[in-house]
Protein backbone atom coordinates (compact mmCIF):
# COMPACT_ATOMS: atom_id res chain seq x y z
CA UNK A 1 0.00 0.00 0.00
CA UNK A 2 1.51 3.38 -0.97
CA UNK A 3 2.47 5.58 1.96
CA UNK A 4 -0.22 8.21 1.26
CA UNK A 5 -3.01 5.62 1.19
CA UNK A 6 -1.68 4.01 4.36
CA UNK A 7 -1.47 7.37 6.10
CA UNK A 8 -5.00 8.36 5.06
CA UNK A 9 -6.51 5.05 6.15
CA UNK A 10 -4.75 5.32 9.49
CA UNK A 11 -6.16 8.86 9.75
CA UNK A 12 -9.75 7.63 9.39
CA UNK A 13 -9.15 4.88 11.94
CA UNK A 14 -7.45 7.28 14.36
CA UNK A 15 -10.31 9.76 13.94
CA UNK A 16 -12.70 7.07 15.14
CA UNK A 17 -10.31 5.96 17.89
CA UNK A 18 -10.09 2.40 16.59
CA UNK A 19 -7.31 0.05 15.58
CA UNK A 20 -7.35 -1.94 12.34
CA UNK A 21 -9.87 -4.76 12.61
CA UNK A 22 -8.42 -8.19 13.31
CA UNK A 23 -10.89 -10.85 12.17
CA UNK A 24 -10.89 -14.23 13.87
CA UNK A 25 -9.92 -17.41 11.97
CA UNK A 26 -13.48 -18.61 11.32
CA UNK A 27 -15.19 -15.23 11.54
CA UNK A 28 -18.02 -14.59 9.10
CA UNK A 29 -17.54 -11.61 6.78
CA UNK A 30 -19.51 -8.50 7.79
CA UNK A 31 -20.74 -9.89 11.07
CA UNK A 32 -22.10 -7.61 13.79
CA UNK A 33 -18.63 -6.80 15.19
CA UNK A 34 -17.34 -5.75 11.78
CA UNK A 35 -20.46 -3.71 11.08
CA UNK A 36 -20.07 -1.97 14.46
CA UNK A 37 -16.40 -1.26 13.65
CA UNK A 38 -17.30 0.45 10.37
CA UNK A 39 -20.32 2.22 11.83
CA UNK A 40 -18.03 3.78 14.45
CA UNK A 41 -15.54 4.88 11.79
CA UNK A 42 -18.21 6.35 9.52
CA UNK A 43 -20.05 8.17 12.32
CA UNK A 44 -16.81 9.71 13.63
CA UNK A 45 -15.88 10.82 10.12
CA UNK A 46 -19.33 12.32 9.50
CA UNK A 47 -19.22 14.15 12.87
CA UNK A 48 -15.79 15.59 12.09
CA UNK A 49 -17.00 16.85 8.70
CA UNK A 50 -20.09 18.42 10.28
CA UNK A 51 -17.88 20.21 12.82
CA UNK A 52 -15.81 21.59 9.94
CA UNK A 53 -18.98 22.94 8.33
CA UNK A 54 -19.97 24.62 11.59
CA UNK A 55 -16.47 26.11 11.98
CA UNK A 56 -16.56 27.47 8.44
CA UNK A 57 -19.93 29.11 8.95
CA UNK A 58 -18.76 30.70 12.21
CA UNK A 59 -15.50 31.81 10.61
CA UNK A 60 -17.23 33.38 7.64
CA UNK A 61 -19.74 35.20 9.85
CA UNK A 62 -17.03 36.43 12.23
CA UNK A 63 -14.53 37.41 9.55
CA UNK A 64 -16.91 38.92 6.99
CA UNK A 65 -15.91 42.51 6.56
CA UNK A 66 -16.52 45.17 4.01
CA UNK A 67 -12.93 46.11 3.27
CA UNK A 68 -12.55 49.50 1.62
CA UNK A 69 -9.44 48.25 -0.20
CA UNK A 70 -10.46 46.22 -3.30
CA UNK A 71 -7.41 43.95 -2.97
CA UNK A 72 -8.29 43.04 0.63
CA UNK A 73 -11.90 42.47 -0.35
CA UNK A 74 -10.88 40.26 -3.29
CA UNK A 75 -8.52 38.24 -1.09
CA UNK A 76 -11.29 37.64 1.44
CA UNK A 77 -13.76 36.67 -1.28
CA UNK A 78 -11.23 34.20 -2.73
CA UNK A 79 -10.62 32.69 0.72
CA UNK A 80 -14.36 32.30 1.30
CA UNK A 81 -14.86 30.84 -2.18
CA UNK A 82 -12.17 28.22 -1.54
CA UNK A 83 -13.70 27.34 1.83
CA UNK A 84 -17.15 27.00 0.29
CA UNK A 85 -15.87 24.71 -2.48
CA UNK A 86 -14.19 22.53 0.14
CA UNK A 87 -17.37 22.43 2.23
CA UNK A 88 -19.39 21.51 -0.87
CA UNK A 89 -17.12 18.50 -1.48
CA UNK A 90 -17.46 17.59 2.19
CA UNK A 91 -21.26 17.93 1.99
CA UNK A 92 -21.25 15.40 -0.85
CA UNK A 93 -18.99 13.13 1.21
CA UNK A 94 -21.39 13.39 4.17
CA UNK A 95 -24.20 12.20 1.89
CA UNK A 96 -22.04 9.29 0.75
CA UNK A 97 -21.22 8.42 4.38
CA UNK A 98 -24.93 8.49 5.26
CA UNK A 99 -25.70 6.24 2.28
CA UNK A 100 -23.00 3.85 3.49
CA UNK A 101 -24.40 3.86 7.04
CA UNK A 102 -27.79 2.98 5.55
CA UNK A 103 -26.17 0.04 3.74
CA UNK A 104 -24.86 -1.20 7.11
CA UNK A 105 -28.37 -1.02 8.55
CA UNK A 106 -29.72 -2.99 5.59
CA UNK A 107 -26.93 -5.63 5.77
CA UNK A 108 -25.71 -4.65 2.30
CA UNK A 109 -22.40 -3.10 3.36
CA UNK A 110 -19.07 -4.60 2.32
CA UNK A 111 -20.14 -6.12 -0.97
CA UNK A 112 -19.35 -4.82 -4.45
CA UNK A 113 -22.30 -3.05 -6.08
CA UNK A 114 -21.10 -4.27 -9.49
CA UNK A 115 -20.25 -7.96 -9.02
CA UNK A 116 -21.40 -8.76 -5.47
CA UNK A 117 -18.10 -10.08 -4.08
CA UNK A 118 -16.69 -9.07 -0.70
CA UNK A 119 -14.86 -5.75 -0.90
CA UNK A 120 -12.54 -6.68 1.96
CA UNK A 121 -11.84 -5.30 5.43
CA UNK A 122 -8.55 -3.54 4.56
CA UNK A 123 -9.98 -1.79 1.50
CA UNK A 124 -12.98 -0.65 3.53
CA UNK A 125 -10.71 0.65 6.29
CA UNK A 126 -8.75 2.62 3.68
CA UNK A 127 -11.94 3.89 2.02
CA UNK A 128 -14.98 3.21 4.23
CA UNK A 129 -17.41 4.45 1.57
CA UNK A 130 -16.07 2.10 -1.13
CA UNK A 131 -18.91 0.43 -3.01
CA UNK A 132 -16.84 -1.58 -5.49
CA UNK A 133 -14.21 -4.27 -5.11
CA UNK A 134 -10.72 -3.32 -6.28
CA UNK A 135 -11.12 -5.24 -9.59
CA UNK A 136 -14.40 -3.53 -10.55
CA UNK A 137 -13.09 -0.13 -9.48
CA UNK A 138 -9.93 -0.60 -11.55
CA UNK A 139 -12.00 -1.59 -14.61
CA UNK A 140 -14.30 1.41 -14.11
CA UNK A 141 -11.29 3.76 -13.94
CA UNK A 142 -9.78 2.25 -17.10
CA UNK A 143 -13.08 2.70 -18.95
CA UNK A 144 -13.34 6.29 -17.67
CA UNK A 145 -9.81 7.09 -18.92
CA UNK A 146 -10.63 5.62 -22.33
CA UNK A 147 -13.75 7.79 -22.60
CA UNK A 148 -11.87 10.95 -21.55
CA UNK A 149 -8.69 10.23 -23.53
Amino acid sequence: MPETKKASSLGVLALAGVNPYQPGADEEYMNEAQQAHFRKILEAWRNQLREEVDRTMSHMQDEAANFPDPVDRAAQEEEFSLELRTRDRERKLIKKIEKTLQKIEEDEFGYCDTCGVEIGIRRLEARPTADQCIDCKTLAEIKEKQLVG
